[in-house]
């Protein structure tokens, strides 16, 4: 006499939610990411009109005491140009150098970062609030 079963079931393992939670979590992450940015400086920039973009290689700020910042590193006007040179050799196009400076800092700082990023070869764009143009 057979007791057993001939025909089995088989397990299976429904992966239809599973796949929905996956991709919600997944949009979730990429919204949340471009929405942060963690190299943020509260700075106040001069106005403008005009509206010109640019490919940021790197950003270099300066802040109301005159410190100079690649990214969020600080550094000393002194050490800007070995600071920016390995990441200007890594671009392959056009390098372009932003700078983020103050409303209140001298034009020398500005000229100062322009005159290194001319050493290097790369184009300096100066980053304007346009929102408060008079």
């Amino acid at each position: 006499m057979n007791l057993r079963r001939k025909h089995r079931e088989e397990a299976e393992v429904h992966t239809g939610p599973l796949n929905d939670i996956l991709f919600i979590l997944l949009l979730f992450f990429l919204i949340v990411s471009t929405l942060a940015n963690p190299n943020v400086i509260k700075l106040s920039q001069p106005k403008a009109k005009s509206d010109t973009k640019a490919k940021q290689t790197v950003v270099v700020s300066i802040d109301m005491d005159k410190q100079f910042y690649v990214g969020t590193t600080k550094v000393s006007i002194e050490q800007l140009k070995e600071t920016l040179l390995p990441i200007i050799q890594k671009e392959t196009q056009e390098p372009s150098i932003v700078i983020n400076a103050d409303k209140s800092v001298p034009v020398e700082d500005v000229v100062a970062v322009m005159r290194v990023a001319r050493e290097l070869g790369a184009k300096s764009v100066l980053a304007v609030d346009k929102n408060g143009a008079q």
